[in-house]
């Protein structure tokens, strides 16, 4: 059975039982709001998209033919039950939240069975009560209201309750212009509509801003680079890598708690969400700058937590639940009870191996804490599929164990966001499935389901496919962006990891002639596809193009002049970058604003020039 969330019991007693007729009708009892009219309308509307014909919607009583919604009260609320007989289906929801749910598990039976279902009983609930989707909304791309909107669609579909957008400089504040002028910004208008948009869907828009470190663009503004730890913040030129590493607030002003809390004032009251995510995270430079003084007198540590705990006291006295990121918090346990009860710790951690000892720690310490593991798609052309299953199953697993409350599955968009959204769907479901299960199905099995229900994919070979296209990268785009910053002399001392040092001309034709083969068995697969799912494929088409087209950008920087041995010409190397990138700007713009769209263009032209110059 193709169900994603794996139900917690079902029972199916005939294979092929009901016959969703045409002229049969969806029935809402009469107990139930009108929540529920809008999800029967999302039931008719994929109906309609399935099979051609579309049921009317009715409120009364169980009639035969039927598929019958309302509420149980015995059943908790985001439950739902699930009974589909000869004579009808009928899905019976702890609330609205839990009619929603059955909805989409019938939903998923339609793709697969289509109009002649299985008799059975689902009897259904969440494992973890919280179960989240972080999506960077900052660091290269800003999605379009209806990319936004299908995210939600997405979630929602995958019975997800939270959703968090990641902001640094990308919401159009009132008094900073300065920091969003170049860029196409989220307006108050779009977040007020978009979160009502999720709230019909049973997800909680929580909103997220960084408030202490990772405040690049706002900290080398004119106006507030007096804020930065490290001077002179506004006379740098920008830096991928810098963004990183770099820019935290010198908390011995009294100006920076004033700056935060003005964001906090104005960007809070946008959402009805009882939580704000304050962030906090990786303030490397602090007490190393303008706070050194401060930093020598009450130590680091202090400095930290007193800091973190001002802002989680503005945000509770404004009626908000306050989050912050883990990673400072781990190393100093002890601190967690200098917080505020009510203060939740997302505690993150992204390696496919990842260690259990931070969430064992923040346990033993009484923190309440979320596990948050990553999709793995940052600073590359296509998410690292195995290494993102293998994170996010170790990290729910964690989670489980030592009692966190939620699940918050993390999709980051350093060095620009490269890689296209899509990508990150795979992860996203992860995700979805292992928070609502405990029980962790294995990679292979996990991916046939998602490649046959998400992408129309009947050979049910896609996803692996991609798994092994995403790992076959001898230039990395991190490679590539620090390389170009390294020449240009944007980068201070040496990169965390090593830039184009494995790099070899017999490694780059090995994986270029691998890659062409899984572009072409992604071809074939297309043609197989769903008519409505092939849509989906295009972008990672291009991607595959594109890890190629770097492969040999990348040694071709490397070797210089050996190029020719190769078999490679630099010049038409170049021209083939230009055209890559003058369709990855069509893909961008279907789904995102303009946002830093200029950035990848300027990482492309310089090695198309570089490459001309060789």
């Amino acid at each position: 059975m193709y169900l994603i969330p794996a139900p917690s019991k079902m029972t199916i007693r005939k294979e092929q039982g009901y016959l969703l007729r045409y002229n049969g009708r969806i029935v809402i009892d009469k107990e139930c709001g009108l929540q529920a009219t809008d999800h029967a309308k999302l039931l008719k509307k994929d109906i309609q998209n399935k099979l051609g014909f579309g049921l009317s919607i009715t409120k009364g009583e169980r009639e035969e033919g039927c598929i019958f919604l309302g509420l149980k009260k015995d059943l908790k609320k985001e439950e739902y039950r699930l009974e589909i007989t000869e004579d009808r289906a009928e899905i019976l929801g702890g609330s609205n939240a839990g009619i929603l749910y059955g909805i989409q598990t019938m939903r998923q039976l339609l793709e697969t069975r289509g109009a002649v279902l299985p008799c059975l009983i689902i009897e259904d609930l969440p494992d973890m009560p919280n179960r989240g989707f972080y999506h960077d909304a900052t660091r290269g791309r800003i999605p379009t209201m209806e990319s936004l909107k299908a995210l939600a669609d997405k979630l929602a579909y995958y019975k997800l309750n939270q959703l968090q957008l990641y902001i640094e400089h990308s919401f159009l504040f009132k008094d900073f212009s300065e920091v969003w002028r170049d860029d196409t910004p989220l307006t108050a208008e779009d977040i007020l509509e978009f979160d009502i948009y999720c709230r019909n869907l049973h997800i909680d828009l929580i909103p997220s801003i960084a408030s202490f470190g990772h405040l690049y663009k706002v900290l080398g503004s004119k106006s507030y680079s007096g804020l930065c730890e490290l001077p002179e913040a506004d006379e740098q030129p920008f830096s991928f890598y810098g963004r990183m590493v770099h820019h935290t607030l010198d908390i011995s002003k009294e100006e920076s708690f004033a700056f935060v809390t003005k964001m906090l004032e104005e960007y809070m009251p946008l959402f009805s969400s009882d939580y704000f995510n304050l962030c906090a995270d990786e303030t490397f430079d602090l007490g190393k700058g303008r706070s050194k003084e401060l930093a020598d007198k009450i130590g680091v540590n202090n400095m930290y937590i007193d800091f973190v705990k001002r802002i989680c006291d503005f945000v509770i006295a404004k009626g908000k639940k306050p989050m912050f990121w883990g990673d400072i918090i781990c190393g100093m346990p002890e601190y967690i009870k200098k917080l505020p009860k009510e203060t939740i710790c997302l505690n993150w951690g992204y390696a496919p191996d990842q260690s259990e000892k931070e969430t064992e720690i923040l346990e033993q310490a009484g923190a309440v804490q979320y596990v948050c593991p990553g999709v793995g798609g940052w600073n590359q052309l296509i998410n690292r599929l195995k290494d993102s299953y293998d994170n996010i199953s170790r990290m729910c697993s964690y989670g489980f164990k030592h009692h966190a409350i939620g699940v918050l599955n993390t999709d980051w968009g350093d060095y620009g966001h490269v890689n296209h959204p899509e990508f990150s769907t795979a992860g996203m479901i992860y995700g979805a499935a292992f928070s609502w299960n405990k029980d962790i199905p294995d990679f292979d099995g996990i991916n046939r389901k998602i490649s046959r229900l998400e992408y129309g994919d009947a050979s049910e070979k896609f996803l692996l496919n991609i798994a092994e296209t995403g790992i076959r990268t001898e230039a990395s785009w991190y490679e590539i962006v620090c390389y170009k910053e390294m020449r240009q002399k944007r980068i201070k001392g040496t990169p965390w990891a090593p830039v184009l040092k494995e790099i070899s001309w017999e490694k780059v034709k090995d994986t270029n002639r691998f890659l062409n083969e899984k572009i072409a068995e992604m071809y074939h697969i297309l043609s197989e596809a769903k008519q409505e799912k092939r849509y989906l494929y295009q972008a990672y088409i291009h991607a595959a193009e594109g890890i190629k087209l770097w492969n040999e950008a990348g040694a071709v920087a490397v070797f210089g002049e050996e190029e020719k041995s190769a078999g490679i010409q630099a010049g038409e190397l170049a021209a083939s970058l230009e055209y890559w990138y003058h369709e990855y700007k069509k893909l961008w713009r279907s789904v995102s604003r303009e946002s830093e769209l200029y950035r990848i263009g300027e990482v492309v032209f310089w090695y198309a020039d570089y490459l001309r110059e060789i």
